[in-house]
């Protein structure tokens, strides 16, 4: 994958301020030649995140939230596979949403599989043809996207008992939000997708068209700011094709298992995103 030159291997010399914590190399094939990110090795505050922000960007590290979940994975354990990523900008994000929305959509419930759930043998599937790419929306941004993204980290990581609670700062040599689940070569959606860089490619046209910005990344799971998130029911139900494609298992997995039902309640209107693969 082309990246521009990691600063972590002289992170000590950075001048960076930073708790406590682990530079990360382990990969699913053993140490990578130089670490992958860096992450604290406690929780994180509210301030944590626009500190080390601007502090990171000088040296072109980008902050993201990183979770060990139910099972305390940390990214030492996430069966990192940095050698199996591409470069995001190699893939144009409707051609990759594409060939998903091809592969999977004949599986996309119809309102019979919805009463019965999925595997269960649903009735008629809505998938058809490959919508392309929804417009922007309308309406303009509200937020400097990098603020929402701030604000989305400090309601995570104000609340210890919260659904992420316990989550911890990391830094990525990153350009941009959309890139970092390449840069670390995440496995996070590998059953779907063995080259994350195809999804960091949709993730950019996000960030373009939706002002998303990646905050919190698990072993499976991604939490994505919006900026500028749909505002009417068309504009959702164009984004949740794509939603469906880049994650089946949102809808699949997720009662009432309704593409139409997932826009108006996890798209419309909503600043928050989070997607999670089998």
């Amino acid at each position: 994958m082309a990246t521009l030159p990691n600063p972590l291997p002289d992170l000590t010399s950075s001048g960076l301020e930073l708790p406590p914590g682990s530079l990360v190399d382990a990969t699913l094939d053993g140490p990578w030649p130089e670490p992958l990110l860096w992450y604290a090795d406690g929780p994180a505050a509210p301030p944590d995140w626009p500190r080390l922000r601007a502090a990171g960007r000088r040296v072109g590290l980008l902050p993201v939230l990183v979770t060990g979940g139910h099972r305390a994975q940390w990214p030492e354990d996430w069966d990192l596979c940095p050698d199996s990523t591409s470069y995001p900008g190699d893939h144009d994000a409707d051609e990759v949403l594409a060939g998903y929305w091809t592969e999977y959509a004949d599986d996309e419930p119809g309102d019979d599989a919805a009463a019965k759930g999925p595997g269960e043998g649903g009735g008629e599937r809505t998938g058809g043809p490959w919508p392309g790419l929804a417009p922007a929306p309308a309406e303009e941004s509200g937020e400097d996207p990098d603020e929402a993204a701030a604000g989305l980290a400090g309601v995570i990581t104000a609340d210890p008992d919260s659904w992420l609670g316990g989550a911890r700062m990391a830094l990525v040599p990153a350009r941009r939000s959309a890139d970092i689940p390449a840069a670390i070569g995440w496995s996070g959606p590998m059953n779907h997708e063995n080259d994350v860089a195809r999804l960091s490619a949709v993730l950019r046209s996000w960030e373009d068209r939706y002002d998303a910005r990646v905050v919190a990344l698990g072993f499976d799971t991604m939490i994505v700011s919006v900026g500028r998130p749909p505002t009417t029911p068309e504009e959702a139900r164009a984004l949740a094709a794509e939603h469906y494609a880049f994650c089946p298992d949102n809808v699949d997995q997720s009662p009432p298992y309704d593409l139409e039902v997932y826009a108006r309640k996890r798209l419309l209107d909503q600043e928050v995103w989070s997607f999670w693969w089998d």
